[in-house]
Protein backbone atom coordinates (compact mmCIF):
# COMPACT_ATOMS: atom_id res chain seq x y z
CA UNK A 1 0.00 0.00 0.00
CA UNK A 2 1.71 3.27 -1.02
CA UNK A 3 2.11 5.82 1.73
CA UNK A 4 1.05 9.43 1.51
CA UNK A 5 4.05 11.78 1.41
CA UNK A 6 4.53 14.20 4.26
CA UNK A 7 3.06 17.42 2.86
CA UNK A 8 3.80 20.67 4.69
CA UNK A 9 0.97 23.13 5.35
CA UNK A 10 0.75 25.54 2.46
CA UNK A 11 -1.15 28.14 4.42
CA UNK A 12 -4.52 28.77 2.74
CA UNK A 13 -7.31 30.45 4.67
CA UNK A 14 -10.24 28.05 4.90
CA UNK A 15 -13.70 29.64 5.05
CA UNK A 16 -14.66 29.95 8.68
CA UNK A 17 -11.17 29.05 9.97
CA UNK A 18 -8.12 31.19 10.89
CA UNK A 19 -5.28 31.62 8.37
CA UNK A 20 -2.28 29.29 8.56
CA UNK A 21 0.95 30.76 7.16
CA UNK A 22 3.35 28.99 4.87
CA UNK A 23 6.90 28.18 5.92
CA UNK A 24 9.32 30.13 3.67
CA UNK A 25 12.25 27.92 4.71
CA UNK A 26 11.05 25.22 2.28
CA UNK A 27 10.90 27.50 -0.76
CA UNK A 28 12.48 25.75 -3.75
CA UNK A 29 15.21 27.62 -5.60
CA UNK A 30 15.18 27.82 -9.42
CA UNK A 31 17.68 25.01 -9.89
CA UNK A 32 15.54 22.63 -7.81
CA UNK A 33 12.47 23.67 -9.81
CA UNK A 34 14.33 22.90 -13.07
CA UNK A 35 15.39 19.50 -11.75
CA UNK A 36 11.81 18.66 -10.78
CA UNK A 37 10.53 19.59 -14.23
CA UNK A 38 13.16 17.40 -15.92
CA UNK A 39 11.99 14.40 -13.85
CA UNK A 40 8.38 14.71 -15.09
CA UNK A 41 7.59 12.01 -17.69
CA UNK A 42 6.93 13.23 -21.25
CA UNK A 43 3.16 12.71 -20.91
CA UNK A 44 3.00 15.13 -17.98
CA UNK A 45 5.65 17.67 -18.98
CA UNK A 46 4.26 21.15 -19.60
CA UNK A 47 7.23 21.99 -21.85
CA UNK A 48 9.08 19.64 -24.20
CA UNK A 49 12.72 18.73 -23.46
CA UNK A 50 15.33 20.31 -25.76
CA UNK A 51 15.88 16.99 -27.52
CA UNK A 52 12.37 17.39 -29.04
CA UNK A 53 13.00 20.79 -30.58
CA UNK A 54 14.26 19.54 -33.93
CA UNK A 55 11.74 16.71 -34.36
CA UNK A 56 8.66 18.79 -35.05
CA UNK A 57 7.51 22.35 -35.46
CA UNK A 58 4.64 21.53 -33.07
CA UNK A 59 7.15 20.47 -30.43
CA UNK A 60 8.94 23.74 -30.97
CA UNK A 61 5.73 25.67 -30.25
CA UNK A 62 5.13 23.58 -27.13
CA UNK A 63 8.68 24.27 -25.97
CA UNK A 64 8.12 27.99 -26.44
CA UNK A 65 5.05 27.76 -24.24
CA UNK A 66 2.83 29.07 -27.02
CA UNK A 67 -0.02 26.55 -26.80
CA UNK A 68 -0.15 26.41 -23.01
CA UNK A 69 -0.19 30.20 -22.89
CA UNK A 70 -3.29 30.21 -25.11
CA UNK A 71 -5.34 27.97 -22.79
CA UNK A 72 -8.48 29.63 -21.36
CA UNK A 73 -7.47 28.48 -17.85
CA UNK A 74 -4.47 29.19 -15.71
CA UNK A 75 -2.15 26.15 -15.46
CA UNK A 76 0.64 25.48 -12.98
CA UNK A 77 2.92 22.57 -12.10
CA UNK A 78 3.53 22.09 -8.36
CA UNK A 79 5.97 19.89 -6.47
CA UNK A 80 5.03 17.82 -3.44
CA UNK A 81 5.47 20.88 -1.21
CA UNK A 82 2.86 22.66 -3.34
CA UNK A 83 5.50 25.06 -4.66
CA UNK A 84 5.26 26.37 -8.20
CA UNK A 85 7.71 24.84 -10.70
CA UNK A 86 6.13 26.35 -13.80
CA UNK A 87 2.95 28.24 -14.80
CA UNK A 88 1.43 29.61 -17.96
CA UNK A 89 0.64 33.24 -18.81
CA UNK A 90 -2.97 33.29 -17.58
CA UNK A 91 -1.99 31.82 -14.21
CA UNK A 92 0.56 34.62 -13.80
CA UNK A 93 -2.11 37.18 -14.71
CA UNK A 94 -4.43 35.79 -12.07
CA UNK A 95 -1.76 36.14 -9.38
CA UNK A 96 -0.66 39.60 -10.55
CA UNK A 97 -4.32 40.69 -10.38
CA UNK A 98 -4.42 39.74 -6.70
CA UNK A 99 -0.94 40.90 -5.65
CA UNK A 100 -0.80 44.68 -5.02
CA UNK A 101 3.00 44.63 -4.81
CA UNK A 102 3.21 43.19 -8.34
CA UNK A 103 0.23 45.10 -9.69
CA UNK A 104 1.06 48.62 -8.51
CA UNK A 105 -0.71 51.06 -10.81
CA UNK A 106 -1.46 48.23 -13.24
CA UNK A 107 0.78 46.42 -15.67
CA UNK A 108 3.88 48.46 -16.42
CA UNK A 109 3.28 50.80 -13.47
CA UNK A 110 5.70 51.64 -10.70
CA UNK A 111 6.78 48.61 -8.71
CA UNK A 112 5.74 46.21 -11.47
CA UNK A 113 8.19 43.41 -12.10
CA UNK A 114 7.96 42.34 -15.76
CA UNK A 115 6.75 38.83 -16.40
CA UNK A 116 9.21 36.50 -18.13
CA UNK A 117 7.36 36.83 -21.43
CA UNK A 118 7.91 40.59 -21.22
CA UNK A 119 11.69 40.41 -20.70
CA UNK A 120 14.10 40.07 -23.52
CA UNK A 121 16.59 37.81 -21.76
CA UNK A 122 15.13 34.41 -22.46
CA UNK A 123 12.58 32.48 -24.49
CA UNK A 124 9.36 31.66 -22.61
CA UNK A 125 9.53 28.16 -21.22
CA UNK A 126 13.33 27.99 -21.14
CA UNK A 127 15.32 27.55 -17.89
CA UNK A 128 16.49 31.13 -18.16
CA UNK A 129 12.94 32.45 -18.36
CA UNK A 130 11.72 30.20 -15.56
CA UNK A 131 14.57 31.22 -13.32
CA UNK A 132 13.44 34.84 -13.27
CA UNK A 133 9.72 34.06 -12.91
CA UNK A 134 8.84 35.52 -9.46
CA UNK A 135 6.22 32.80 -8.94
CA UNK A 136 8.63 29.88 -9.16
CA UNK A 137 9.36 28.64 -5.69
CA UNK A 138 6.28 30.20 -4.10
CA UNK A 139 3.56 27.99 -2.70
CA UNK A 140 0.31 27.91 -4.66
CA UNK A 141 -1.61 29.78 -1.97
CA UNK A 142 1.13 32.37 -1.50
CA UNK A 143 0.82 33.23 -5.18
CA UNK A 144 -2.83 34.17 -4.60
CA UNK A 145 -2.21 36.05 -1.39
CA UNK A 146 -3.57 33.46 1.02
CA UNK A 147 -7.07 33.15 -0.44
CA UNK A 148 -10.14 31.86 1.36
CA UNK A 149 -11.06 28.27 0.47
CA UNK A 150 -14.85 28.04 0.19
CA UNK A 151 -15.10 24.34 -0.64
CA UNK A 152 -16.48 21.85 -1.23
CA UNK A 153 -12.98 20.39 -0.64
CA UNK A 154 -11.10 22.50 1.86
CA UNK A 155 -7.75 20.81 1.10
CA UNK A 156 -7.94 20.14 -2.66
CA UNK A 157 -4.18 19.99 -3.30
CA UNK A 158 -3.53 17.67 -0.36
CA UNK A 159 -6.52 15.56 -1.35
CA UNK A 160 -5.21 15.13 -4.89
CA UNK A 161 -1.76 14.08 -3.72
CA UNK A 162 -3.10 11.81 -1.04
CA UNK A 163 -5.80 10.08 -3.12
CA UNK A 164 -4.11 10.10 -6.51
CA UNK A 165 -7.37 11.38 -8.04
CA UNK A 166 -8.71 14.67 -9.36
CA UNK A 167 -9.75 17.12 -6.61
CA UNK A 168 -11.81 20.30 -7.00
CA UNK A 169 -12.55 23.35 -4.91
CA UNK A 170 -13.18 27.08 -5.07
CA UNK A 171 -11.21 30.07 -3.81
CA UNK A 172 -12.22 33.59 -2.97
CA UNK A 173 -9.73 36.42 -3.18
CA UNK A 174 -10.95 39.70 -1.73
CA UNK A 175 -14.67 40.44 -1.95
CA UNK A 176 -15.52 39.84 -5.60
CA UNK A 177 -12.95 37.47 -7.13
CA UNK A 178 -13.61 33.74 -7.31
CA UNK A 179 -11.58 30.90 -8.84
CA UNK A 180 -12.37 27.26 -9.51
CA UNK A 181 -9.35 25.04 -8.87
CA UNK A 182 -8.77 21.51 -10.17
CA UNK A 183 -5.69 19.49 -9.17
CA UNK A 184 -4.54 16.23 -10.69
CA UNK A 185 -1.44 14.35 -9.41
CA UNK A 186 1.29 13.08 -11.75
CA UNK A 187 4.31 10.90 -10.99
CA UNK A 188 7.72 11.00 -12.68
CA UNK A 189 8.77 7.86 -14.53
CA UNK A 190 9.62 5.02 -12.17
CA UNK A 191 7.96 6.65 -9.14
CA UNK A 192 4.86 4.98 -7.78
CA UNK A 193 3.67 7.75 -5.51
CA UNK A 194 2.64 10.98 -7.31
CA UNK A 195 4.68 13.87 -6.05
CA UNK A 196 3.76 16.51 -8.63
CA UNK A 197 0.48 18.29 -9.29
CA UNK A 198 -0.94 19.80 -12.45
CA UNK A 199 -3.35 22.52 -11.29
CA UNK A 200 -5.81 24.44 -13.46
CA UNK A 201 -7.42 27.67 -12.30
CA UNK A 202 -10.53 29.24 -13.89
CA UNK A 203 -11.93 32.67 -13.05
CA UNK A 204 -15.60 32.14 -12.07
CA UNK A 205 -16.19 35.60 -10.57
CA UNK A 206 -18.87 36.64 -13.06
CA UNK A 207 -20.82 33.39 -12.60
CA UNK A 208 -20.59 33.43 -8.81
CA UNK A 209 -21.50 37.10 -8.48
CA UNK A 210 -24.46 36.67 -10.80
CA UNK A 211 -25.65 33.67 -8.79
CA UNK A 212 -25.23 35.62 -5.56
CA UNK A 213 -27.20 38.52 -6.99
CA UNK A 214 -30.01 36.23 -8.10
CA UNK A 215 -30.14 34.68 -4.62
CA UNK A 216 -30.12 38.15 -3.08
CA UNK A 217 -33.02 39.24 -5.30
CA UNK A 218 -34.98 36.15 -4.28
CA UNK A 219 -34.27 36.87 -0.60
CA UNK A 220 -35.22 40.49 -1.12
CA UNK A 221 -38.53 39.35 -2.55
CA UNK A 222 -39.22 37.28 0.56
CA UNK A 223 -38.44 40.20 2.81
CA UNK A 224 -40.48 42.68 0.74
CA UNK A 225 -43.65 40.75 1.47
CA UNK A 226 -42.69 39.57 4.95
CA UNK A 227 -45.60 41.07 6.82
CA UNK A 228 -48.28 39.11 8.60
CA UNK A 229 -51.96 39.97 8.75
CA UNK A 230 -51.53 40.71 12.47
CA UNK A 231 -48.87 43.31 11.62
CA UNK A 232 -50.85 45.03 8.90
CA UNK A 233 -53.99 45.20 11.00
CA UNK A 234 -52.07 47.57 13.27
CA UNK A 235 -50.93 49.78 10.38
CA UNK A 236 -52.62 52.59 8.53
CA UNK A 237 -52.57 52.63 4.74
CA UNK A 238 -49.91 55.36 4.71
CA UNK A 239 -47.74 53.36 7.11
CA UNK A 240 -48.14 50.26 4.96
CA UNK A 241 -47.17 52.14 1.78
CA UNK A 242 -44.20 53.84 3.48
CA UNK A 243 -42.90 50.50 4.72
CA UNK A 244 -43.09 48.96 1.27
CA UNK A 245 -41.43 52.00 -0.33
CA UNK A 246 -38.56 51.95 2.16
CA UNK A 247 -37.93 48.25 1.51
CA UNK A 248 -38.00 48.69 -2.27
CA UNK A 249 -35.63 51.65 -2.10
CA UNK A 250 -33.23 49.81 0.21
CA UNK A 251 -32.85 46.84 -2.11
CA UNK A 252 -32.78 48.97 -5.25
CA UNK A 253 -29.86 51.01 -3.98
CA UNK A 254 -27.93 48.43 -1.94
CA UNK A 255 -28.51 45.35 -4.07
CA UNK A 256 -28.92 46.64 -7.61
CA UNK A 257 -26.80 49.78 -7.10
CA UNK A 258 -29.33 52.08 -8.77
CA UNK A 259 -29.49 55.54 -7.20
CA UNK A 260 -32.18 57.19 -9.33
CA UNK A 261 -35.51 55.37 -9.07
CA UNK A 262 -39.09 55.97 -10.16
CA UNK A 263 -41.97 53.53 -9.65
CA UNK A 264 -45.44 54.25 -10.98
CA UNK A 265 -48.59 52.17 -10.53
CA UNK A 266 -51.36 51.85 -13.07
CA UNK A 267 -54.74 53.18 -11.95
CA UNK A 268 -57.46 51.38 -13.89
CA UNK A 269 -60.10 53.97 -13.13
CA UNK A 270 -58.13 56.91 -14.58
CA UNK A 271 -55.83 54.96 -16.94
CA UNK A 272 -52.95 56.97 -15.48
CA UNK A 273 -49.60 55.91 -14.06
CA UNK A 274 -49.58 57.29 -10.53
CA UNK A 275 -46.21 57.89 -8.77
CA UNK A 276 -45.53 55.52 -5.88
CA UNK A 277 -41.83 56.08 -5.28
CA UNK A 278 -39.30 58.49 -6.77
CA UNK A 279 -35.73 59.31 -5.80
CA UNK A 280 -33.51 61.62 -7.81
CA UNK A 281 -36.12 62.64 -10.39
CA UNK A 282 -36.64 66.26 -11.39
CA UNK A 283 -39.67 68.12 -9.92
CA UNK A 284 -41.43 68.28 -13.26
CA UNK A 285 -40.82 64.60 -13.95
CA UNK A 286 -42.10 63.47 -10.56
CA UNK A 287 -45.44 65.24 -10.98
CA UNK A 288 -45.86 64.67 -14.72
CA UNK A 289 -49.14 63.03 -15.75
CA UNK A 290 -48.43 59.87 -17.70
CA UNK A 291 -50.83 57.40 -19.25
CA UNK A 292 -50.31 53.80 -20.30
CA UNK A 293 -50.09 54.70 -23.98
CA UNK A 294 -47.22 53.98 -26.41
CA UNK A 295 -47.07 57.51 -27.85
CA UNK A 296 -46.67 60.86 -26.13
CA UNK A 297 -46.09 59.41 -22.66
CA UNK A 298 -42.39 58.73 -22.74
CA UNK A 299 -40.65 55.45 -22.16
CA UNK A 300 -42.78 54.83 -19.06
CA UNK A 301 -46.05 55.05 -20.99
CA UNK A 302 -44.65 52.83 -23.74
CA UNK A 303 -43.56 50.14 -21.28
CA UNK A 304 -46.90 50.23 -19.44
CA UNK A 305 -48.83 49.97 -22.71
CA UNK A 306 -46.77 47.19 -24.29
CA UNK A 307 -45.54 45.25 -21.26
CA UNK A 308 -42.03 45.25 -22.77
CA UNK A 309 -38.83 46.44 -21.09
CA UNK A 310 -37.00 49.37 -22.68
CA UNK A 311 -33.26 50.09 -22.58
CA UNK A 312 -32.46 53.69 -23.50
CA UNK A 313 -28.76 53.90 -24.40
CA UNK A 314 -28.66 57.68 -24.97
CA UNK A 315 -31.39 60.02 -23.79
CA UNK A 316 -30.29 62.77 -26.18
CA UNK A 317 -31.19 60.73 -29.26
CA UNK A 318 -33.96 58.43 -28.03
CA UNK A 319 -37.34 59.47 -29.52
CA UNK A 320 -39.40 58.13 -26.60
CA UNK A 321 -37.43 59.55 -23.68
CA UNK A 322 -38.90 62.40 -21.65
CA UNK A 323 -36.59 64.29 -19.24
CA UNK A 324 -36.53 62.58 -15.87
CA UNK A 325 -33.54 62.74 -13.57
CA UNK A 326 -31.44 65.93 -14.01
CA UNK A 327 -28.52 65.21 -16.36
CA UNK A 328 -29.64 61.65 -17.13
CA UNK A 329 -27.99 60.17 -20.22
CA UNK A 330 -29.39 56.63 -20.14
CA UNK A 331 -32.35 54.83 -18.58
CA UNK A 332 -33.77 51.38 -18.01
CA UNK A 333 -37.52 50.80 -17.62
CA UNK A 334 -39.31 47.50 -16.97
CA UNK A 335 -42.98 46.67 -16.37
CA UNK A 336 -44.37 45.51 -13.03
CA UNK A 337 -46.32 42.41 -14.05
CA UNK A 338 -48.31 39.93 -12.01
CA UNK A 339 -50.25 37.09 -13.65
CA UNK A 340 -49.93 38.78 -17.05
CA UNK A 341 -51.49 41.96 -15.65
CA UNK A 342 -49.46 45.18 -15.76
CA UNK A 343 -49.45 46.82 -12.34
CA UNK A 344 -47.08 49.66 -13.24
CA UNK A 345 -43.50 50.49 -14.22
CA UNK A 346 -40.05 50.51 -12.61
CA UNK A 347 -37.59 53.07 -14.01
CA UNK A 348 -33.91 53.75 -13.20
CA UNK A 349 -31.65 56.39 -14.77
CA UNK A 350 -27.93 57.22 -14.93
CA UNK A 351 -25.86 60.30 -15.83
CA UNK A 352 -23.64 58.09 -18.03
CA UNK A 353 -24.63 57.11 -21.58
CA UNK A 354 -24.90 53.36 -22.07
CA UNK A 355 -24.73 52.78 -18.31
CA UNK A 356 -27.05 49.75 -18.39
CA UNK A 357 -26.54 46.38 -20.09
CA UNK A 358 -28.50 43.17 -20.58
CA UNK A 359 -27.48 41.89 -17.14
CA UNK A 360 -28.90 45.02 -15.52
CA UNK A 361 -32.08 44.50 -17.53
CA UNK A 362 -32.36 40.89 -16.38
CA UNK A 363 -31.78 41.74 -12.72
CA UNK A 364 -34.24 44.64 -12.74
CA UNK A 365 -36.90 42.47 -14.39
CA UNK A 366 -36.42 39.79 -11.74
CA UNK A 367 -36.53 42.33 -8.93
CA UNK A 368 -39.62 43.93 -10.46
CA UNK A 369 -41.42 40.59 -10.31
CA UNK A 370 -40.68 40.42 -6.60
CA UNK A 371 -41.91 44.00 -6.19
CA UNK A 372 -45.13 43.13 -8.03
CA UNK A 373 -45.69 40.12 -5.77
CA UNK A 374 -45.00 42.25 -2.69
CA UNK A 375 -47.45 44.90 -3.88
CA UNK A 376 -50.06 42.21 -4.42
CA UNK A 377 -49.39 40.70 -0.99
CA UNK A 378 -49.77 44.05 0.73
CA UNK A 379 -52.95 44.80 -1.18
CA UNK A 380 -54.40 41.38 -0.44
CA UNK A 381 -53.76 41.98 3.25
CA UNK A 382 -55.43 45.37 2.90
CA UNK A 383 -58.38 43.75 1.15
CA UNK A 384 -58.54 41.16 3.91
CA UNK A 385 -58.66 43.94 6.47
CA UNK A 386 -61.27 45.78 4.40
CA UNK A 387 -63.32 42.62 4.03
CA UNK A 388 -63.14 41.96 7.77
CA UNK A 389 -64.32 45.48 8.55
CA UNK A 390 -67.02 45.25 5.90
CA UNK A 391 -68.23 41.89 7.21
CA UNK A 392 -68.45 43.30 10.75
CA UNK A 393 -70.39 46.30 9.52
CA UNK A 394 -72.81 44.15 7.54
CA UNK A 395 -73.41 41.92 10.53
CA UNK A 396 -74.29 44.91 12.70
CA UNK A 397 -76.56 46.33 10.02
CA UNK A 398 -78.25 42.97 9.59
CA UNK A 399 -78.98 42.79 13.31
CA UNK A 400 -80.39 46.32 13.56
CA UNK A 401 -82.20 46.36 10.20
CA UNK A 402 -85.40 44.69 11.36
CA UNK A 403 -85.86 46.77 14.56
CA UNK A 404 -85.14 49.98 12.64
CA UNK A 405 -87.72 49.06 10.00
CA UNK A 406 -90.30 48.36 12.74
CA UNK A 407 -89.65 51.80 14.24
CA UNK A 408 -89.98 53.42 10.82
CA UNK A 409 -93.23 51.61 10.06
CA UNK A 410 -94.86 52.44 13.41
CA UNK A 411 -93.66 56.04 13.44
CA UNK A 412 -94.84 56.62 9.87
CA UNK A 413 -98.30 55.20 10.67
CA UNK A 414 -98.65 57.37 13.80
CA UNK A 415 -97.37 60.42 11.93
CA UNK A 416 -100.11 60.13 9.30
CA UNK A 417 -102.76 60.37 12.00
CA UNK A 418 -101.29 63.38 13.78
CA UNK A 419 -100.38 65.53 10.79
CA UNK A 420 -102.46 68.71 11.04
CA UNK A 421 -103.81 67.81 14.49
CA UNK A 422 -100.91 67.77 16.93
CA UNK A 423 -98.00 69.86 15.52
CA UNK A 424 -95.73 69.18 18.49
CA UNK A 425 -96.30 65.41 18.28
CA UNK A 426 -95.82 65.47 14.50
CA UNK A 427 -92.56 67.37 14.90
CA UNK A 428 -91.25 64.86 17.41
CA UNK A 429 -92.27 61.96 15.21
CA UNK A 430 -90.46 63.57 12.29
CA UNK A 431 -87.32 63.79 14.43
CA UNK A 432 -87.69 60.14 15.45
CA UNK A 433 -87.97 59.10 11.81
CA UNK A 434 -84.99 61.21 10.80
CA UNK A 435 -82.69 59.88 13.51
CA UNK A 436 -83.89 56.32 13.05
CA UNK A 437 -83.07 56.41 9.35
CA UNK A 438 -79.67 57.90 10.16
CA UNK A 439 -78.77 54.98 12.43
CA UNK A 440 -77.90 52.68 9.55
CA UNK A 441 -76.01 55.39 7.68
CA UNK A 442 -73.91 56.16 10.75
CA UNK A 443 -73.09 52.47 11.22
CA UNK A 444 -72.02 52.27 7.59
CA UNK A 445 -69.78 55.34 7.89
CA UNK A 446 -68.11 54.07 11.06
CA UNK A 447 -67.49 50.71 9.38
CA UNK A 448 -65.84 52.41 6.42
CA UNK A 449 -63.43 54.24 8.75
CA UNK A 450 -62.31 50.87 10.15
CA UNK A 451 -61.47 49.59 6.68
CA UNK A 452 -58.24 50.87 5.09
CA UNK A 453 -58.39 53.18 2.12
CA UNK A 454 -57.70 50.92 -0.85
CA UNK A 455 -54.72 52.06 -2.89
CA UNK A 456 -54.23 50.16 -6.12
CA UNK A 457 -56.46 47.29 -4.96
CA UNK A 458 -59.19 45.59 -6.98
CA UNK A 459 -62.51 47.36 -6.60
CA UNK A 460 -64.68 46.01 -3.83
CA UNK A 461 -68.21 44.83 -4.68
CA UNK A 462 -69.72 48.01 -3.23
CA UNK A 463 -67.68 50.04 -5.70
CA UNK A 464 -68.36 47.77 -8.65
CA UNK A 465 -72.04 48.86 -8.77
CA UNK A 466 -71.85 52.67 -8.66
CA UNK A 467 -75.40 53.02 -10.02
CA UNK A 468 -76.77 51.41 -6.83
CA UNK A 469 -74.80 53.35 -4.28
CA UNK A 470 -77.01 55.67 -2.23
CA UNK A 471 -80.26 54.49 -3.84
CA UNK A 472 -83.19 54.03 -1.43
CA UNK A 473 -85.10 50.80 -2.00
CA UNK A 474 -88.36 49.68 -0.32
CA UNK A 475 -88.90 45.91 -0.18
CA UNK A 476 -92.44 44.68 0.51
CA UNK A 477 -92.75 41.03 1.49
CA UNK A 478 -94.45 39.06 4.27
CA UNK A 479 -91.48 36.66 4.47
CA UNK A 480 -88.96 37.85 7.08
CA UNK A 481 -86.20 35.87 5.30
CA UNK A 482 -86.76 37.84 2.08
CA UNK A 483 -86.68 41.16 3.95
CA UNK A 484 -83.47 40.20 5.74
CA UNK A 485 -81.84 38.99 2.52
CA UNK A 486 -82.75 42.26 0.80
CA UNK A 487 -80.95 44.21 3.52
CA UNK A 488 -77.85 42.03 3.21
CA UNK A 489 -77.61 41.74 -0.57
CA UNK A 490 -78.62 45.22 -1.67
CA UNK A 491 -76.99 46.88 1.32
CA UNK A 492 -73.68 45.26 0.34
CA UNK A 493 -73.70 47.37 -2.82
CA UNK A 494 -74.50 50.67 -1.17
CA UNK A 495 -78.30 50.67 -1.30
CA UNK A 496 -80.31 52.08 1.62
CA UNK A 497 -82.90 49.35 2.15
CA UNK A 498 -86.12 49.63 4.13
CA UNK A 499 -88.86 47.01 4.36
CA UNK A 500 -92.59 46.65 4.89
CA UNK A 501 -94.62 43.59 5.92
CA UNK A 502 -97.68 44.30 3.76
CA UNK A 503 -99.13 46.69 1.22
CA UNK A 504 -100.67 49.13 3.74
CA UNK A 505 -97.28 49.62 5.42
CA UNK A 506 -95.73 50.11 2.00
CA UNK A 507 -98.25 52.84 1.12
CA UNK A 508 -97.56 54.67 4.37
CA UNK A 509 -93.80 54.46 3.77
CA UNK A 510 -94.18 55.60 0.16
CA UNK A 511 -96.27 58.61 1.23
CA UNK A 512 -93.85 59.51 4.03
CA UNK A 513 -90.48 59.03 2.34
CA UNK A 514 -88.78 59.15 -1.03
CA UNK A 515 -87.78 55.86 -2.67
CA UNK A 516 -85.96 55.21 -5.91
CA UNK A 517 -87.61 51.82 -6.39
CA UNK A 518 -90.01 49.36 -4.72
CA UNK A 519 -89.73 45.54 -4.84
CA UNK A 520 -93.08 43.99 -3.96
CA UNK A 521 -94.16 40.36 -3.77
CA UNK A 522 -97.41 39.53 -5.64
CA UNK A 523 -98.65 37.46 -2.68
CA UNK A 524 -99.17 39.98 0.11
CA UNK A 525 -101.46 39.23 3.11
CA UNK A 526 -103.71 42.26 2.54
CA UNK A 527 -104.04 42.55 -1.28
CA UNK A 528 -102.90 41.24 -4.66
CA UNK A 529 -99.67 42.23 -6.32
CA UNK A 530 -101.53 44.17 -9.01
CA UNK A 531 -103.49 46.21 -6.46
CA UNK A 532 -100.26 47.01 -4.61
CA UNK A 533 -98.58 48.02 -7.88
CA UNK A 534 -101.51 50.16 -8.96
CA UNK A 535 -101.83 52.10 -5.68
CA UNK A 536 -98.06 52.69 -5.45
CA UNK A 537 -98.20 54.27 -8.91
CA UNK A 538 -101.12 56.40 -7.71
CA UNK A 539 -99.00 57.68 -4.84
CA UNK A 540 -96.05 58.42 -7.16
CA UNK A 541 -96.47 57.80 -10.85
CA UNK A 542 -92.70 58.04 -11.42
CA UNK A 543 -91.86 55.45 -8.75
CA UNK A 544 -90.21 52.35 -10.27
CA UNK A 545 -91.93 49.14 -9.12
CA UNK A 546 -90.58 45.60 -9.55
CA UNK A 547 -92.91 42.68 -8.82
CA UNK A 548 -91.61 39.39 -7.45
CA UNK A 549 -93.23 35.95 -7.73
CA UNK A 550 -92.23 32.47 -6.77
CA UNK A 551 -91.91 29.82 -9.50
CA UNK A 552 -94.14 31.84 -11.84
CA UNK A 553 -97.08 31.59 -9.38
CA UNK A 554 -99.71 34.25 -10.30
CA UNK A 555 -103.31 32.98 -9.87
CA UNK A 556 -104.75 36.52 -9.92
CA UNK A 557 -102.86 37.39 -13.09
CA UNK A 558 -101.25 40.32 -11.28
CA UNK A 559 -98.24 40.40 -13.59
CA UNK A 560 -100.35 40.44 -16.77
CA UNK A 561 -102.55 43.23 -15.43
CA UNK A 562 -99.61 45.22 -14.13
CA UNK A 563 -97.84 44.96 -17.49
CA UNK A 564 -100.89 46.50 -19.09
CA UNK A 565 -100.44 49.47 -16.73
CA UNK A 566 -96.71 49.97 -17.32
CA UNK A 567 -94.93 47.28 -15.29
CA UNK A 568 -91.46 46.88 -16.75
CA UNK A 569 -89.68 44.40 -14.51
CA UNK A 570 -90.47 41.06 -12.89
CA UNK A 571 -88.22 38.83 -10.77
CA UNK A 572 -89.02 35.13 -10.55
CA UNK A 573 -87.96 33.53 -7.27
CA UNK A 574 -85.45 32.07 -6.68
CA UNK A 575 -83.47 34.59 -8.67
CA UNK A 576 -79.71 34.99 -8.90
CA UNK A 577 -78.00 37.94 -7.25
CA UNK A 578 -76.85 39.25 -10.62
CA UNK A 579 -80.46 39.29 -11.85
CA UNK A 580 -81.56 41.24 -8.79
CA UNK A 581 -78.77 43.80 -9.16
CA UNK A 582 -79.35 44.26 -12.88
CA UNK A 583 -83.11 44.77 -12.54
CA UNK A 584 -82.69 47.27 -9.70
CA UNK A 585 -80.04 49.14 -11.69
CA UNK A 586 -82.42 49.40 -14.64
CA UNK A 587 -85.17 50.64 -12.37
CA UNK A 588 -83.16 53.39 -10.68
CA UNK A 589 -81.05 54.55 -13.67
CA UNK A 590 -81.61 56.21 -16.98
CA UNK A 591 -80.67 54.41 -20.22
CA UNK A 592 -77.74 56.85 -20.62
CA UNK A 593 -76.44 55.99 -17.13
CA UNK A 594 -76.69 52.27 -17.88
CA UNK A 595 -74.79 52.69 -21.16
CA UNK A 596 -71.98 54.71 -19.56
CA UNK A 597 -71.56 52.18 -16.73
CA UNK A 598 -71.02 49.39 -19.27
Amino acid sequence: MPTTPNIPDAGPRIAGQPNEGADDRHRADPSEAEADIQRVPPAAQPVAPPSWQDSSSVASVLHAGGILDQLPDGVALLNHELRILWCNRLFREFTVRNDPARNDAGRGGAGHEPLPSEKGDGEPGTPQARAVDPLVGKTFYEAFGTPEIIGPDFCPLHTALGSGDLAKSSLRVGEKTYYEVQARPVAPEGVEIPNLLVVTVRDTSAEVLQRQKLNAIYQAGLELGDLSLEDILQMSVDERIDLLKSKILHYTQDLLRFDTVEIRLFDKSTKQLEPLLEVGMGPGAATRILRAEPQGNGVTGFVAATGKSYLCEDTTTDPLYLPGAPGARSSLTVPLILHDEILGTFNVESPKPGAFNENDLQFLELFSREVAVALNTFELLAVEKMTTASASTERILREVASPVDEILNDAACILERYIGHEPIVSERLQRILKHTRNIKQLIQKVGETFAPRASHVPLMPRQQRPLLRGKRILVVDADEGVRSAAHELLGRYGCEVETAHNAEEAFVMARSFHYDAVLADIRLPDMTGFDCFYQLKQINEHLAVILMTGFGYDPAHSIVKARQHGLKSVLYKPFRLEQLLTEVEKAVSSPADMASSN
